[in-house]
């Protein structure tokens, strides 16, 4: 189905532009990534509600979108997405245009306007272009950085910081298009998208594992290796621990600067060799 900008902000089509920018902005303190960790029907309830800012507080694209001639994207009717530009060392990437995504959207969009007259048209910004940017698990949990190229062919080193999820976006400044008109250039945006692994879970700021030991580790006691985002470590298995028993690995979770979260290891028992005859007459015997 063809998504609808105005009942995404839940506005009328009458609506002004104050009244756009208002209804985004509560939307924003509702739905923010940072105020839901982990919550993707709200992640997806946000970009759809920025995207649709995006196009509606641009008095341009929203006579363009209001008469049919680009899509709830921003794109022309039958636009063919083009490919261009990319990560190395991993990342992948394709841009797009950002239609009217003008600066930060919490910034006053009536600047242009004194007394309900407008002001002569001068320099304006040129175009934002998106990108989509998959990265590892674990570059999504230690933080990394990464050589991204633009469209244009320029290299620029990316920062991407500890604890990203997809579907946040990453702001390259003055990394855009440039402008027409004698203005600064637009931004790039970064939309993140991590890539699933079957290792860990993410909680939070905290992980999750299962990891198999022995029977006779289990009941001696013992160590075994763990997988870590940042590098395997030896975890100590207490004597007597059963499948379910949850060990803590301190500090090995999201590396966040100031509370990095932990790693918690679900043991389970695995029989090296079920077919064994000293551990059939050993369980005979019980």
């Amino acid at each position: 189905m063809t998504r609808d900008l105005y009942q995404i902000l839940g506005v009328t089509k009458t609506a002004s532009t104050d009244e756009i920018r208002k209804a985004y902005r509560k939307k924003a303190k509702e739905l923010h990534p940072d105020l839901h960790p982990g919550d993707e029907a709200k992640s997806d309830a946000f970009k759809a509600s920025s995207a649709a800012f995006e196009i509606l507080s641009d008095e341009g694209k929203r006579a363009q979108y209001d008469r049919g001639e680009i899509d709830a994207d921003g794109n022309p009717t039958g636009y063919a997405n083009a490919g261009g530009g990319g990560f190395g060392g991993g990342f992948g990437g394709n841009p797009g245009r950002a239609g009217s995504f003008q600066g930060d959207p919490f910034e006053d969009i009536l600047s242009g306007m004194f007394g309900g007259q407008r002001r002569r048209p001068g320099p304006r910004k040129g175009a934002d272009l998106r990108y989509r940017v998959d990265i590892s698990f674990e570059d999504a949990v230690q933080g990394a950085k990464r050589q991204m190229t633009m469209a244009d062919g320029k290299a620029l080193n990316v920062s991407i910081p500890p604890g990203i999820e997809t579907g946040q976006v990453l702001r390259l400044k003055s990394q855009g298009q440039a402008s027409q008109t004698g203005g600064p250039p637009g931004d790039a945006l970064l939309e993140i998208h991590v890539r699933p692994t079957k290792t860990w879970t993410r909680d939070g700021a905290n992980l999750r594992m299962g990891v198999p030991v022995s029977l006779e580790t289990a009941v001696l006691g013992g160590t075994v290796d763990v997988a870590t985002p940042g590098g395997p470590v030896t975890l100590k298995v207490p004597a007597g621990s059963n499948t379910g028993t949850v060990l803590r690995l301190r500090d090995k979770g999201v590396q966040f600067k100031d509370t990095p979260g932990h790693l918690y290891a679900r043991l389970e028992i695995v029989l090296e060799d079920p077919s064994d005859e000293g551990l059939k007459d050993w369980a005979a015997k019980r």
